[in-house]
C-alpha cells in the first residue's frame, strides 16, 4: 500500500482519548477520493455491514420457571434507512 502523500498528513490528525460516550456521522455511497488516488493500484470501495439479532440467552442464574418474555423472543431491529444530506 503506498504511503500518504504530504497534502493527505496534513489533512490528518490522530487523537488518544479516553471514551464514555461516542456518535459517529456516517454517509452512504462510494469513497470520494482526491483525484491523484483513483491512480494508484488499491482497492477502494464500500464494505456492507449488518447487525442481526440472535437467539436470547437466560443468565445461567435465573431460576428456571422464568421464561424468555415475548417482547425478548419477537424482537426485531426496525431498518433504518440513511438518507443522502445535502
Amino acid at each position: 500500500m503506498p504511503a500518504p502523500n504530504e497534502d493527505e498528513l496534513k489533512k490528518t490528525l490522530v487523537l488518544r482519548i479516553p471514551l464514555t460516550e461516542a456518535s459517529a456521522k456516517v454517509r452512504s455511497g462510494p469513497p470520494i477520493d482526491d483525484e491523484a488516488d483513483y491512480t494508484l493500484p488499491v482497492w477502494a470501495g464500500e464494505l456492507p455491514l449488518r447487525l442481526v439479532t440472535g437467539a436470547p440467552i437466560s443468565d445461567p442464574r435465573l431460576k428456571e420457571h422464568i421464561q424468555v418474555p415475548a417482547y425478548i423472543r419477537n424482537y426485531q431491529v426496525k431498518s433504518r434507512v440513511i438518507t443522502k444530506l445535502s
